[in-house]
């Protein structure tokens, strides 16, 4: 009876320690698709990932501007992510440096994981006990790798996309995200994406160097949502440049970016508020009216902000207007 107890106990134990979604000796089972690349012509250099694992962008993907990029996923040794970095900052090509990693890791068997440095070298790994269907394939200056995947389909389809898409690295690395998907994805389904993007230069100002750093911790359709939040960017970057062209007092400019991000999302009322502050402030004020009706009507709170933008000149009309402005029916 001890036995056939003790047996069950240890079933029970191995069953634990394998389920998608849980730990084997601490390391988290991120059975992943990813893609680490590199753009010398806009100076880039960025890995993007998928998986059916909350938050996985703060274990697969890393990035260091002037260094490189690396993603580690299967039976994941995140240290691969900062010791693959140091490595190759301190002058190892991709190879060496995973080499050197796996040449310490008695789990090497399980690993997958790929490097790119700032010279567009790449290594990949993929472990003869990752679980199928598991691959990688390298091109020049990338990498696509896979596993736990639902067909063989998944790695060339990456490649292919990848290699047949044209503009930003951002939305390269997305096509291939959405290739994956599209060819059967991760075997359990999506929880989570994430995209990071570094300059292949470092200037030693990290808050310039890092492109773009977006994830999606938790979503049933992570690719679609990254790619929704990869357009909000964009969107965004245009209301960034507005700000930076209110800020120089250049209206023009302001008016040009905001309206750029209002006609990619049209319902947002930020968005459509500044495009109005920046009609108003080159005169144009019944223009403005129609903007500043829709957002006070949707978020009754920009009138008071509207108020308070007026004392330090980034709305520039007189009493009159602003009260035109504030009773718009």
């Amino acid at each position: 009876m001890k036995r056939i107890f003790a047996s069950s106990v240890l079933i029970i134990l191995i069953f634990t320690l394998t389920l998608p979604g849980q730990t084997i000796n601490g390391e988290p089972l991120t059975h992943t698709f990813s893609i680490v690349a590199i753009d010398q012509e806009n100076g880039e250099m960025g890995v993007a990932v998928q998986s059916h694992w909350f938050s996985v962008g703060s274990i697969v993907a890393w990035a260091e501007a002037g260094v490189g990029v690396v993603a580690t996923q299967s039976l994941v040794n995140v240290s691969f992510g900062p010791r693959g970095l140091e490595l190759m900052k301190a002058g190892k090509s991709p190879q060496e440096a995973l080499d050197e990693l796996l040449s310490s890791d008695p789990g090497a068997a399980y690993r997958q994981v790929a490097l790119l440095d700032a010279q567009g070298r790449v290594a990949a790994h993929t472990g003869d006990k990752c679980i199928a269907d598991a691959g990688h394939i390298i091109g020049e200056g990338f990498s696509v790798q896979a596993n736990m995947m639902l067909n063989k389909k998944v790695v060339p389809a990456m490649e292919k996309a990848f290699k047949n898409s044209k503009g930003p690295l951002a939305e390269r690395l997305m096509a291939a995200m959405k290739a994956a998907q599209e060819a059967g994805g991760d075997i359990r389904g999506q929880q989570s994406a994430a995209i990071k993007i570094v300059k292949i230069k470092a200037s030693g100002k990290p808050w310039e160097d890092t492109v773009l750093d977006l994830r999606v911790e938790d979503h049933p359709q992570a690719v679609a949502e990254m790619e929704r939040i990869l357009k909000v960017f964009r969107a965004y970057e245009h209301m960034n440049k507005g700000d930076l062209a209110i800020e120089k007092g250049d209206v023009q400019t302001a008016l040009r970016e905001y309206g750029a991000a209002e006609a990619m999302f049209p319902q947002n009322e930020e968005m459509k508020y500044w495009h109005a502050v920046s009609l108003a402030n080159i005169g144009e004020i019944e223009a403005s009216l129609p903007l500043f009706k829709e957002v006070f009507q949707k978020t009754p709170e920009y009138k008071e902000l509207t108020r308070r933008i007026v004392p330090n000149g980034l709305l520039k009309v007189n009493q009159q207007q602003l009260e035109i402005i504030l009773n718009v029916k």
